[in-house]
């Protein structure tokens, strides 16, 4: 079998119960027959076994499924490396990250690939720190090649069920319900293995966590998704708007295969291209297929999401459907939001986001009892490097607050708790390249191509969180238009600069280090420091839908030009505080080309009914509260 490291590290042998109390460990950690087992102490795992020494196997599993057509099963193959104590009786359990990206794209701020550097077939540099910290501390870690990657075979698919089955193939091995192989041929079995996985990883590989957990496989006992699209539809698409089109999926698909399998797996490409909508953008099996949270019901693993709320690659809406039906099933779980864009908790909050981590896991999966889920259930930053922790999200005693759109004399509309008293109507026209800078600046002017409507200067503070929505009675002079809206802070401030080079972090020179090395990984990352920026305004949040799709997303529906239709529509999820001397702004807008990827091209002249429309916000306080800051 191939194998490195199989001796167990010297001084580390089974430590007596009496040394085990003094060092603060749980009664359970030492086994009855004085096998070796993990040290607890204040509250968390030490790192008592060794890395340099640990067990190094690289396995293959015949999967389920057949992605790319050939006949043949694919083949899941992961790399695994484990205390070499588990040779000697130590049960561990496993923290899993299944990628796509290990060849080509890689992985962590540092755009770290998987490495053979002497070409024995097994790993020698392992990206990310899950191995280099939590070997030692008694866990075993699998880094796993998604179907049709690296050294897995078959193709991609995007997010469809090759894809998402991929890591399950390796939970069902480790709870002996699979067979896996080493390079030999020899059939290696999870003997060492306590029954219990946790799953982690940022983006696809986070998608790939859920995607797991809502299987329901037995084994897996928590994911930890760190802003994964939860519905590859709203990935690239909004509402009936296109907004990643061109056979994005396909194009996805290419980039994460290897460059030498690529015209193999063209065929797989060119049938995901066929069916993909690009020509209408509605809902079909294609993106049934590729939804998670419609399937939350089947979870039996706890959770800890985290995303940034300004994260415009995975916008927050992924987050938020998934965390609503977490809730609904009563999934245990946590929640980190923070100010950042598309950025790893590693890389904005390191110290906190580690020591979590590490807590999380040895509670799920360790068994220690060191009353993490006894803590408030959300951390959320509310400013750069300023953290609160709430008891849930949305905040509790957040209500829906209408807030009706005015009208203005001779500039920007205005805002209010109550309708205007008087039928009136706002027109505008739809401009297909108009910039989002167009839409938002000089709201005090009025513009042939939007609507702006502002509050009076706020004179208490106004807290949003949770889903904000937009309720337009409107009409068109064509058959087709988009819709935007733009819920926007008039006020200077400084903030987290999530739109500047590296979505809210500058990553430095310095490192620090997280665990053990061997000599030819160790686990010392550049460390970051928040980029801030001061500004006039800030764009809190956004949405948009395609006017046909107003009855469902399935099935658009023209319009017919002239006749008014009631538009319903949500905007990005958001936990947000207007200041006190600022003013809250609402846009409507037609296309929105910086939101989507294929603008209207009707050009239609739209009219808004203003006493009938207007912007539902998640208040915390309710009215009343929007009472008090004036609105």
């Amino acid at each position: 079998m191939a194998t490195r490291g199989t001796r167990w590290r010297t001084g580390v042998a089974v430590l007596s119960a009496t040394v085990l109390a003094a060092l603060g460990a749980a009664p359970q950690a030492q086994a009855a027959d004085d096998a070796p087992s993990i040290v607890v102490q204040d509250g968390v795992t030490q790192p008592v076994f060794g890395y340099a020494d640990a067990i190094r196997e690289r396995l293959f599993i015949d999967s389920t499924f057949d992605s790319d057509n050939d006949g043949l099963r694919d083949i899941i193959a992961f790399d695994l490396m484990r205390p070499a104590a588990t040779a000697h009786g130590l049960k561990a359990p496993v923290v899993m990250d299944a990628s796509p990206y290990y060849s080509t794209v890689c992985r962590g701020n540092e755009s770290e690939c998987k490495a053979d550097l002497d070409g024995d077939g097994l790993l020698d540099k392992w990206p990310l720190f899950y191995d280099n910290y939590f070997v030692p501390r008694g866990y075993a870690v699998i880094l796993l090649d998604m179907v049709g990657t690296n050294n897995s075979t078959g193709c991609p698919t995007t997010n469809a069920n090759q894809d998402n089955l991929s890591a399950k193939q390796a939970i069902n091995w480790l709870n002996g319900r699979a067979t896996a192989r080493n390079a030999a041929g020899q059939i290696v079995k999870a003997d060492w293995h306590n029954g219990k996985t946790g799953m982690i990883g940022k983006s696809y590989d986070g998608s790939l966590a859920m995607a797991t957990a809502v299987t329901g496989v037995k084994g897996l006992t928590t994911v930890v998704p760190i802003s994964g699209p939860t519905e590859y539809y709203d990935y690239v698409r909004s509402n009936g708007v296109i907004t990643r089109g061109n056979s994005y999926v396909a194009s996805l698909a290419n980039t994460v295969t290897n460059p030498e399998r690529r015209d193999y797996c063209k065929p797989v490409r060119d049938a995901l291209a066929a069916a993909d909508g690009d020509e209408h953008g509605d809902y079909t099996a294609f993106w049934n297929e590729r939804s998670y949270v419609k399937k939350v019901p089947n979870v039996t693993a706890s959770v800890l999401l985290y995303h940034g709320l300004n994260d415009d690659n995975v916008r927050p809406d992924h987050f938020s459907k998934f965390w609503y039906a977490l809730a609904e099933n009563n999934v245990p779980r946590k929640l980190w939001l923070s100010q950042e864009g598309h950025v790893d908790p590693f890389d904005s909050r390191r110290a906190v986001w580690v020591s979590t981590l590490h807590r999380w896991f040895d509670f799920w999966l360790q068994g220690v009892a060191n009353g993490i889920m006894d803590e408030p259930r959300v951390d959320l930053e509310r400013s750069a490097d300023v953290w609160e922790t709430h008891a849930d999200w949305p905040i509790p005693g957040k209500a829906d607050t209408e807030v009706f759109l005015q009208p203005g004399t001779t500039g920007a509309g205005g805002l209010g708790l109550v309708p205007t008293a008087k039928p009136a109507t706002g027109a505008f026209q739809d401009n297909r390249t108009q910039s989002q800078n167009t839409m938002i600046l000089n709201p005090d002017v009025v513009q042939p191509n939007r609507l702006a409507f502002l509050s009076a200067p706020l004179t208490a503070p106004l807290h949003i969180s949770g889903t904000p929505t937009v309720q337009l009675r409107a009409s068109a002079d064509q058959t087709d238009t988009n819709l935007g809206a733009i819920l926007v802070d008039y006020g200077t401030d400084e903030r987290v600069a999530h739109r500047a080079s590296g979505e809210g972090i500058i990553t430095l020179t310095t490192e620090d280090c997280w665990g053990q090395s061997s000599p030819t990984d160790d686990g010392c990352y550049k460390q970051t420091a928040k980029r801030v920026a001061t500004a006039d305004y800030e764009l809190v949040t956004k949405g948009i839908m395609d006017a046909q799709n107003r009855q469902s997303i399935r099935v658009g529906v023209p319009l017919v030009p002239g006749e008014s239709y009631n538009f319903s529509f949500p905007l990005l999820p958001e936990d947000y505080v207007f200041k006190p001397g600022h003013r809250i702004g609402v846009i409507i807008v037609a296309s929105y080309p910086q939101y989507s990827s294929q603008a209207d091209t009707t050009a239609a002249n739209l009219q808004v009914a203003l006493k009938s429309s207007n912007i539902v916000l998640p208040v915390v306080g309710g009215t009343a509260a929007a009472h008090a800051a004036g609105l």
